[in-house]
């Protein structure tokens, strides 16, 4: 695993008069998969949209890659290596290649024709009907084509906003082992959910609970920790 490639400190924030965020801090090393964990309204969706610049951080500092992007436009967010994954994934009403000429919208031609095709070999599914309109795929190839756009533009981080929202157990599964298999080849991920399975791929934790940082560590001092286990497993300790 290599340097930190990105770290956010003390980050708050919120919509109008509203604070949402309040001294949130996450970090993420090169090659590491670190899981934001929290429940619904806990702040994840927040957090991410400041990271990406989607929304502005009232205080706190975010760098990637050693350079301050705190007050960065989002696109230039993504010229630098960071790609966003929403809960929506997709655009329904443009077609499989369309999707994914989007993600890569700023890289060279030719390497992103390469990247597609590279693609379409991992997501067999979505090599057959590239003409298709996204909003004809089920919700799990929808997913999946998300992946897809979201790694179309080569990121060195991807971010991802609950990956298994509607999903079946099934198709969490999927996703998980397709994540695992871009994980493998040294891509950094940031996944936010509240769903436990993907705590299979994870290096490292953080729980976000009323929009502030309350956990950071492996996922087995997170195990370990009686109180941390019944939020989020909703197991009992053995005394129980």
């Amino acid at each position: 695993m290599g340097g930190e490639l990105l770290r956010a400190e003390a980050i708050e924030s919120g919509y109008g008069r509203v604070q949402v965020l309040w001294q949130a801090e996450l970090a993420v090393a090169e090659g590491q998969t670190v899981v934001l964990l929290g429940a619904n309204g806990a702040g994840k969706t927040t957090l991410l949209k400041v990271l990406l610049g989607l929304m502005p951080a009232w205080r706190g500092t975010i760098r990637f890659a050693g350079a301050d992007i705190t007050a960065e436009r989002t696109d230039r967010r993504v010229r630098r290596g960071i790609a966003y994954m929403s809960e929506t994934a997709v655009f329904a009403g443009l077609s499989i290649a369309e999707n994914l000429r989007i993600g890569g919208q700023f890289c060279e031609p030719a390497a992103l024709a390469r990247r597609i095709e590279a693609l379409y070999g991992v997501f067999p599914d979505l090599a057959g009907r590239r003409r298709s309109l996204a909003g004809s795929l089920s919700g799990g190839q929808r997913k999946m084509l998300g992946i897809a756009k979201a790694l179309a533009g080569s990121p060195r981080l991807l971010v991802m906003d609950e990956p298994s929202a509607g999903l079946s157990p099934l198709f969490v599964s999927e996703v998980i082992a397709v994540l695992g298999r871009f994980r493998a080849e040294g891509l950094s991920l940031l996944v936010a959910e509240q769903n436990v399975q993907f705590l299979d791929l994870a290096d490292h934790v953080f729980t976000i609970e009323g929009g502030r940082t309350r956990f950071s560590g492996t996922v087995a001092a997170l195990s370990a920790d009686d109180h941390l286990r019944r939020a989020y497993f909703g197991l009992a300790g053995e005394e129980d």
